[in-house]
């Protein structure tokens, strides 16, 4: 899994790799450990496009902690060696439903991907360090011309979490599911009608937003890449967030921010103060725990860089408060962090306009636009403790 993959993803009891909150999306059942080796997924096709649809399990086995994939009856297997450059990776692929149609396969205890494409194979490959996933921002990859998307889940002896994801790209659109104990069940990641376009649509009309959307030559709007990838490729002003973290640097030079990271923990605060090129945040007894340097662009959308989160319990948990913050314009508008309510989000005429437009277009306004959209449970992720089976649906492009 990829670093921002595996800081947005699924839980942080879903396995140590995983840096994040314990979130769900509505009330989980209780935990199990009769959760068997192997659970189904329901794929059910309602793009509305007639081209073949190809399905992959990828992921990390968690018993072994081996990288492979899994078949459609869920059994394992491991990559084998991979080269320099890159050797092509067996066939991992599994067919999808046609039109109107579902597939059910089982998925195993994985840490991983499940990716979709339309009407090609996905070209994987593996290095000596495993395998590659596909980069799209790179014009010379492989699947750039592929209208394809993928969910994450972990499955494990607690239960699965299971999200749709938009971390790297905004693409064919689809929504996750679970089935709980009780036999009730919780869905995600919808859009609203039309909100496919909608959300193009919306960076096309952002001055210096519009070079994130990819189309193919036959006219086919394929994804918007993340922000974090077009600042990393030029497709967005490095200097696009300038003008609000200067505001922020100032403000705070003669404020206090306070973070309070932990919902379940209120007593614990951080207070922040900028002075120089650093922002200082010292804990209750007035001793400094963490600074971070004024971030730039890339480090607010990748949640990374000057804005690194470890997976502790100070640095970390302030880090990613202050990512929310940054990408939804919260920091200048509210003192205390993070802010729950999303009234309140995306507001300033200088913030994330990607994020802001896909939480817009999404059915119940849950996403995960960027890594660490989870603060404030805002995440589109479905848990159970005893899941009976999980759901992928594919929506329209429209």
């Amino acid at each position: 899994m990829t670093r921002r993959i595996a800081r947005s993803a699924l839980s942080a009891t879903a396995t140590a790799a995983l840096v994040g909150s314990v979130l769900t999306f509505g009330a989980a059942g209780q935990a199990s450990a009769a959760v068997p080796d192997t659970i189904p997924l329901q794929i059910t096709n309602n793009s509305g496009r007639s081209e073949p649809v190809y399905i992959y399990d990828l992921g990390t086995q968690l018993s072994s902690g081996r990288q492979g994939w899994a078949d459609s009856g869920g059994t394992f297997h491991a990559w084998p060696a991979g080269g320099n450059p890159p050797t092509p990776a067996p066939d991992a692929s599994i067919a999808g439903p046609g039109p109107g149609q579902s597939t059910t396969i089982r998925i195993p205890k994985f840490s991983g991907r499940i990716y979709f494409s339309y009407g090609k194979k996905l070209d994987f490959r593996l290095t000596t360090g495993g395998l590659v996933q596909p980069a799209v921002q790179n014009p010379s990859d492989p699947n750039r011309d592929i209208l394809f998307s993928w969910s994450e889940y972990t499955l494990n002896d607690a239960g699965l979490w299971l999200n749709s994801t938009q971390v790297d790209m905004f693409s064919a659109p689809y929504a996750v599911g679970v089935k709980r104990g009780n036999g009730q069940v919780a869905t995600t990641g919808h859009l609203k009608s039309g909100g496919y376009s909608a959300v193009m649509n919306s960076l096309k009309s952002k001055s210096g937003w519009s070079g994130l959307v990819q189309t193919r030559s036959d006219g086919t709007v394929l994804r918007a890449l993340s922000p974090l990838y077009g600042v990393e490729t030029g497709a967005l002003p490095s200097s696009v967030m300038d003008d609000y973290v200067n505001r922020v640097w100032s403000k705070y030079s003669s404020q206090t921010l306070t973070v309070t990271p932990f919902t379940d923990q209120p007593n614990t605060k951080y207070f922040g103060r900028v002075s120089g090129n650093v922002m200082n945040f010292t804990n209750s007894s007035g001793a400094v725990v963490t600074s971070f340097q004024k971030p730039d662009a890339a480090s607010i959308f990748g949640c990374h860089k000057l804005l690194d989160a470890p997976n502790d319990q100070v640095r970390g948990p302030i880090s990613r408060t202050l990512c929310a913050g940054y990408n939804r314009s919260t920091l200048l508008s509210n003192p205390s962090q993070p802010v729950s309510s999303d009234a309140g989000f995306y507001q300033d005429g200088v913030t994330n306009q990607y994020a802001k437009a896909i939480h817009a277009q999404m059915a119940d306004g849950r996403a995960y636009a960027f890594a660490f959209d989870d603060v404030g449970n805002h995440e589109s992720l479905v848990n159970d403790g005893n899941p009976q089976q999980a759901y992928l649906t594919l929506d329209p492009l429209s």
